[in-house]
């Protein structure tokens, strides 16, 4: 697990370097604090100032990155995937999982999305999920 932890974390960080360095200055989209949401959803959270929510954010931000790092181990494990096959498998099951979840919370309405913003959802956490798989692969070693 602890390699899927350090791929999920290399992947949020190129996620989340892609979002603010082109994907929002391009769509000019703002920042999202879907992470905070829902962490305030399924816990006793409840921050008192902008700078504590913010924070949360960034914390709930890197917690979706490990889990799809770890996601992304047990699919590959599990199944001895590697590579484009890994990706995809743990791309399809996490991704729609995580629209199910937050769908199911009351998060999210999918069907309401633009194809805008249905493009930068998939594409945010299809990088993530990329990123993810090829540090994963590239951690792993010949008796994985």
């Amino acid at each position: 697990m602890a390699r899927g932890t350090a791929a999920g974390l290399v992947g949020v960080v190129a996620m989340t370097a892609f979002q603010r360095l082109v994907e929002m200055p391009l769509t000019g989209r703002e920042e999202s604090y879907a992470p905070a949401t829902l962490v305030e959803k399924v816990l006793p959270v409840a921050p008192r100032r902008g700078r504590d929510r913010r924070r949360l954010n960034y914390a709930a931000h890197l917690a979706v990155g490990l889990t799809w790092g770890v996601g992304h181990a047990l699919i590959a494990k599990r199944t001895s995937l590697r590579g484009q096959r890994a990706v995809a498998t743990a791309f399809g099951v996490i991704y729609a999982g995580d629209v199910l979840g937050n769908t199911a919370l009351g998060l999210d309405k999918p069907w309401e999305w633009s194809l805008q913003d249905l493009g930068i959802d998939v594409g945010d956490k299809l990088l993530l999920a990329e990123v993810t798989g090829l540090v994963f692969d590239r951690l792993r070693d010949d008796t994985d």
